[in-house]
């Protein structure tokens, strides 16, 4: 990789470094967008370090945000845009492993760039001095590396959450995480505890929707799950002794994440859907393990680790009926498809279809053989009666409470008998739903 390498920084970020420039500090744009750009990929934010302390650049700039003034940072306001600027700092002592006591400013960019996290986000960049590379930066992107600016133990010790990064960032590229760095975090995993539930769930939530979800397997043999989601272990050291699986519970969960598109909903329903397996596992008298029951007992543990990780509801709702409906029988004919539309929730079917694809490449060659046949039927059966426009729920029926209180039921219980009943032939037979034909299915068993 080209060490000279000429970084096109946007107009208005050029504008912020000339500008500091200009009025006799140092500036640079650093961190995860110099890293980015070096791999060819588009930054989402530009941050920019400067000499210049907090005071100089709300001088310099018309419009700026305190934003983190205490520990350096202003943000510059332009055209309705904003830019951090940090002043090159020294931290002091860290107490909650997150966050310092208090900061030092500092003249040297080097002494800047120490305090960082990984090589690769502790470089920096300006038209003038190209890249600024004190630790192996770009070395380690070169080798697909993951590695600790410094003493791995003390990068973590600052910030615990670093601990979780190490592994995401190794997620989204692709990369390895160096030897000393892996054993450090090894060793200091349970310092996780300290992180807030928001922080964890926003770095799982990267680390899952990456390209390689697989990388939960990682986390899990360095230590880090048993802090931050301890049912995950659970699924890994959980076996299933049957002709329908090849993989524990927790390889069978990877498989199933590889194989399901990174949508939010799929992947942590494709993380969860087993969780409910290690409490429910029996062996059977023929030697097989059995989970009787996993579906719904996972739906209660999903809602219960969505929660804890600060989800928001609809999140918590729609996960947990994926999860407690992933083994719902489904046969292949018109009937049990809408009966199953009905109990799982239109709104979900189409997730659960994929879901349970996904659940199936995770099986054995037996068990994919059997039942593939099968899911092809139910996908084309569900096409059909959607495309078709079959009733399947009680807002797509043609009567409502109203019309059977005219048709003279009483109100209350048997209105909602009578509609229940309705409902019932309707999912029999979709042609039924018509004013005229409801009236007199109504009348021949109401009166």
């Amino acid at each position: 990789m080209d060490r000279d390498i000429k970084i096109n920084l946007p107009e208005k970020v050029s504008f912020i470094i000339d500008r500091l420039m200009e009025n006799g500090f140092e500036a640079f744009a650093v961190g995860g967008c110099v890293r980015d750009t070096i791999l060819g990929r588009c930054p989402n934010d530009w941050d920019i370090t400067t000499s210049a302390k907090p005071a100089d650049i709300k001088k310099i700039f018309s419009r700026t945000i305190d934003t983190g003034i205490e520990h350096g940072t202003v943000t510059v306001m332009l055209e309705h845009q904003g830019f951090e600027v940090t002043t090159y700092r020294i931290d002091g002592e860290y107490e909650d492993n997150r966050h310092p006591k208090e900061v030092r400013f500092t003249p040297d960019l080097k002494e800047d760039l120490k305090r960082r996290d990984f090589t690769i986000n502790a470089m920096a960049y300006n038209d003038e001095r190209g890249i600024v590379d004190e630790f192996g930066g770009i070395e380690d992107l070169e080798n697909g590396i993951i590695k600790c600016v410094g003493v791995a133990e003390e990068r973590f010790n600052e910030d615990a959450l670093r601990i979780l990064r190490a592994v995401r960032f190794g997620a989204q590229m692709d990369f390895q995480i160096e030897e000393a760095t892996a054993a450090a975090i090894k060793k200091l995993s349970g310092n996780l505890v300290h992180i807030s539930h928001e922080r964890i769930q926003a770095e799982l939530e990267k680390l899952i929707m990456s390209s390689h979800p697989e990388s939960m397997r990682t986390a899990y043999e360095l230590g880090i799950t048993k802090w931050i989601i301890p049912e995950f272990d659970n699924m890994m050291e959980t076996p299933q002794n049957s002709k329908y699986h090849r993989y524990n519970v927790g390889e069978h969960t990877i498989k199933v994440m590889e194989n399901v598109e990174p949508n939010h909903y799929l992947r942590w329903a494709a993380l969860l859907h087993d969780v409910g397996k290690p409490i429910k596992h029996t062996i059977g008298n023929d030697g097989y393990s059995h989970f009787y029951g996993h579906g719904e007992a996972g739906e209660k543990i999903s809602e219960e680790i969505l929660k804890n990780l600060k989800f928001d509801n609809k999140t918590v709702k729609i996960v947990s009926r994926l999860v407690k409906f992933h083994d719902y029988d489904i046969k292949p004919n018109e009937k049990s498809v809408r009966k199953a539309v009905v109990k799982v929730g239109n709104d979900i079917f189409p997730y659960l279809l994929k879901l349970r694809r996904a659940d199936l490449s995770g099986k054995s060659r037996y068990s994919i053989e059997l039942t593939t046949p099968v899911f092809d039927k139910v996908e084309e059966i569900y096409e059909f009666v959607v495309k078709r426009g079959d009733c399947m729920s009680r807002s797509e029926m043609a009567v409502n409470g109203r019309d059977l209180i005219e048709w003279g039921l009483k109100p209350g219980e048997q209105v909602g008998e009578g509609l229940d009943y309705l409902f019932e032939s309707i999912l029999k037979n979709p042609e039924l739903n018509t004013k005229e034909q409801l009236k007199e299915l109504l009348k021949k068993s109401f009166t």
